[in-house]
C-alpha cells in the first residue's frame, strides 16, 4: 500500500541544536521521493535518517511505500505491490531501507528487481576509511566502487539440465558496459579523481569479460585526463584489500562489484558505515549496503550511518547539495567527537557508546559545524552524470557451427566419452561432423584422459570441413537426427563469426 502525506505534515523541518526542538522551516519546493521503511532495524535507520536530514532543512516530501518481507509472505514472490511502482514512477527517487527476504524458493530479489525495472545500472559505492575514529588497518583508504548493476549472473537466468547439473547464463552486453564505464569516467572527472581502473577476468572468460575489458579500454582513450589501469580482478581484489591507497575509482561488472564493495566498505572499519546510490537515466535509488539484521531489530542499537550516507547521495541527486553538505559533515563531526554506536565503539577510539536514536540527535546537535582532523565535504551544484550507450554497428554474423548439449549416461550408469563420441561419430547431416566433445568445459573426445572425471552433461560440437558458413536449416536437421537416436538433446549454443571473426570459446584442451 502507498501512504500519502499532506504537504502540511510534508513541509521540512529544522532543528535548534540549543533549544532541542524541532522547527518549521518554509520552503518553496519540496521534492517528491519514496521511501520504504523496510524490515529488520529498516524502520529505525530510517527514522533517524529522515529525522536527521529534514532537521538540516532538506526540502523534500515523502511518500511511503510498503515492500520486503511482509508484501512476499503476502504471496507477491517480487516483494514489491503493482502500486508502489506509481509511487516510483512519479517521484523517480527512492531512499530505501534494507529488507528481509524469506527463506526458501520462489522469491526473487527484490534489490535486483527494483534496478533493472527501473534501469538503475550504476551502483556507486564510496568506501573511505576515518582514521584514527574507527578502527582500520588502512587509515588513507578513499576509494568510489562503481559496479555495472543490471546485467552479468544476476540476470539471474537459472537452469537445471541434467541430474547433475545446473546453469547460470552470465550476459554481458556492449551497451551495458558501455554506460557504466563511461560513467566512472565522468564520475572521476565530476567529482576531481585521478584514476579508474578495471577488473575483470578476460583471461578466463574472453568473450564475455574481454568484452567488458575491450569497451573500458576504448572509452579510457577519449579520457586523457584521467589514468586508466586494468587488474584481473583476484589479484586486483588482493592489492586492494592489502594496499586500498593504490586506488581511486574502480568499475566493475556486476558479481565483481557486488563481493568486493563489501570487502571495501569492511576493511575501511565497518560495513555498516557505507552507503550505496543506484543510478538511472530517469530514476535512482539510494540505501545503505548492508542487510535488515533481524536480530538487531528493535532495540535501539543498529547504526543508521549507512542509510544516511546514502540519503546524502540523494540529496547532492536532487540538487540539495547544501543540505548534504551540511548533513555529511555534522556526521563527521559526530564521529570525530567518539559518539559511536555498538558496532564501531572501541573502548581506545571512542568516548560514548549510543543507541540508534541518540546517534541521529548526536549528529542534529552538530549541523552547522565541521571536523576538526577529518577532511570536510564539500558538494557544488551541476554533478549530475548523464551517459548513453553508441547505437549499436550491426555487424556480417555467419553460422559456422554448433554445439549441442546432451543429458546423457551408459545403461549401466557409467559416464565414457569415447562412447557417447562413437555413437554419434557417425552422423554427417549435410556436411556437418563431430569435432569435439567437451565435459565441464574440458575436451573430453577425440583422444581425452581416463583419469577425467565428468558429469552426464555433454557438450557436441559439429562444424563443416573448413568452418564453412550454413544455414541454421540444417541445424533443425541435425537435431532431429540426434533425437532419432534417442539422445536427450538439452539446448544449443550457434557458433558464430562476426564480420569474419570468430566468436566462440575453444574447448579447454583443444
Amino acid at each position: 500500500m502507498t501512504q500519502q502525506f499532506d504537504d502540511s505534515t510534508l513541509s521540512s523541518v529544522t532543528y535548534n541544536s540549543n533549544s532541542n526542538k524541532m522547527s518549521e522551516k518554509s520552503t518553496d519546493i519540496l521534492v517528491p521521493i519514496t521511501v520504504a521503511y523496510g524490515d529488520g532495524i529498516g524502520p529505525e535507520i530510517m527514522d533517524a535518517t529522515l529525522r536527521i536530514i529534514q532537521a538540516a532543512g532538506a526540502r523534500i516530501k515523502t511518500e511511503v511505500i510498503e515492500i520486503g518481507e511482509k508484501v512476499y509472505l503476502s504471496g507477491n514472490t517480487a516483494g514489491i505491490a503493482p502500486e508502489a511502482w506509481d509511487s516510483l514512477r512519479k517521484t523517480k527517487v527512492f531512499l530505501k531501507a534494507p529488507i528481509t527476504t524469506p527463506q526458501g524458493g520462489g522469491f526473487k530479489s527484490l534489490n535486483v528487481t527494483t534496478r533493472k525495472t527501473l534501469g538503475l545500472y550504476a551502483n556507486v559505492r564510496p568506501c573511505i576509511s576515518y582514521h584514527p575514529y574507527v578502527k582500520t588497518k588502512h587509515p588513507i583508504m578513499d576509494i568510489v566502487i562503481i559496479r555495472e548493476n543490471e546485467e552479468d549472473l544476476y540476470a539471474g537466468i537459472e537452469h537445471q539440465q541434467t541430474d547433475e547439473v545446473t546453469q547460470t547464463l552470465k550476459l554481458i552486453s556492449r551497451p551495458g558496459s558501455e554506460k557504466i564505464v563511461r560513467y566512472a569516467f565522468e564520475y572521476a572527472r565530476a567529482y576531481g579523481r585521478k584514476k579508474v581502473t578495471c577488473f575483470s577476468k578476460d583471461n578466463i572468460m574472453k568473450l564475455s569479460d574481454g568484452l567488458f575489458h575491450k569497451v573500458f579500454d576504448e572509452i579510457a582513450a577519449e579520457y586523457p585526463d584521467i589514468e586508466n589501469e586494468h587488474w584481473i580482478v583476484d589479484i586486483g581484489a588482493a592489492k586492494m584489500a592489502d594496499t586500498p591507497e593504490a586506488f581511486d575509482v574502480i568499475v566493475m561488472p556486476n558479481l565483481y562489484g557486488d563481493v568486493l564493495s563489501d570487502v571495501a566498505a569492511q576493511i575501511t572499519g565497518s560495513v555498516g558505515l557505507a552507503g550505496s546510490a543506484n543510478i538511472g537515466e530517469g530514476y535512482a535509488m539510494f540505501e545503505a549496503i548492508h542487510g535488515s539484521a533481524p536480530r538487531r531489530a528493535g532495540q535501539n542499537l543498529a547504526n543508521p550511518s549507512g542509510l544516511l550516507l546514502g540519503a546524502v547521495q540523494m540529496l547532492v541527486h536532487i540538487g540539495q547539495g547544501d543540505i548534504a553538505e551540511k548533513v555529511h559533515n555534522a556526521w563527521l563531526r559526530t564521529m570525530e567527537d567518539g559518539i559511536h554506536t555498538y558496532d564501531i565503539f572501541k573502548e581506545d577510539t571512542s568516548k560514548e557508546k549510543v543507541g540508534t536514536k541518540e546517534f541521529a540527535d548526536a549528529v542534529i546537535a552538530r549541523l552547522g559545524q565541521t571536523p576538526a582532523s577529518l577532511k570536510s565535504v564539500k558538494y557544488e551544484a551541476g554533478k549530475e552524470i548523464k551517459v548513453k550507450a553508441s547505437p549499436t554497428v550491426k555487424g556480417k554474423k555467419e553460422i559456422v557451427g554448433v554445439d549441442v548439449f546432451l543429458h546423457w549416461t551408459e545403461a549401466n550408469g557409467n559416464k565414457n566419452a569415447d562412447v557417447l563420441g562413437d555413437m554419434i561419430a557417425g552422423l554427417n547431416v549435410h556436411g556437418l561432423k563431430l569435432t569435439m566433445i567437451t565435459n565441464r568445459g574440458l575436451k573430453v573426445y577425440p583422444n581425452g584422459f581416463p583419469e577425467t572425471f565428468c558429469t552426464d552433461h555433454w557438450r557436441c560440437r559439429f562444424q563443416k570441413s573448413g568452418e564453412t558458413a550454413f544455414d541454421y536449416k540444417e541445424i533443425i536437421e541435425l537435431l532431429r537426427a540426434i533425437n532419432e537416436m534417442g539422445l536427450d538433446i538439452i539446448k544449443t549454443e550457434n557458433l558464430c563469426t562476426f564480420d569474419g571473426e570468430k566468436r566462440y570459446s575453444l574447448g579447454q584442451g583443444q
